[in-house]
């Protein structure tokens, strides 16, 4: 995806928790907390929020940061978690025994003529619904950031 901004406010989108807040959930979610401890080994936790009609539940993204290179990669785990940012099982919140406990995720971003391409990799998810549920939340998700940057 391409998006009409500059590499280093897309890097910021994705590194600064105020930021990631403005855009983090499927469309009409919300995200009331986001914590980054953003170096290798370091830790994340992402708060999503269900809209109201949909149950208006917390649910938590968790991970550790594998591999950073500023303004251009990020590499994180990604797991269901917990408030306080411990993964948890998925199939003890009711989701498929397919789904995933843990994926990869890699973020790559490359300058183009004053904007920026992002390419997002995610491992580990089985083929399913869950996958076309995950990739329709991708979609949504990006579609935020991208207004968050206008």
């Amino acid at each position: 995806m391409i998006f009409d901004a500059p590499i280093d406010a897309v890097w910021k989108a994705w590194t600064d928790p105020k930021l990631v807040a403005r855009w983090w959930g499927p469309k009409y979610y919300v995200s009331p907390s986001c914590e980054i401890d953003l170096r290798v080994g370091g830790r994340y936790n992402f708060c999503m929020r269900a809209p109201a009609d949909q149950g208006g539940q917390d649910s938590y993204t968790v991970g550790v940061y594998k591999r950073i290179q500023p303004r251009t990669l990020l590499e994180f785990t990604q797991s269901l978690g917990d408030a306080d940012g411990n993964p948890i099982d998925p199939a003890a919140i009711g989701m498929p025994p397919d789904f995933p406990r843990e994926m990869l995720t890699t973020i790559e971003l490359e300058p183009k003529a004053g904007m920026t391409k992002v390419t997002v990799t995610v491992l580990g998810m089985t083929p399913g619904q869950m996958y076309v549920f995950a990739l329709a939340g991708w979609h949504q998700s990006l579609d935020k950031l991208e207004e968050s940057l206008a």
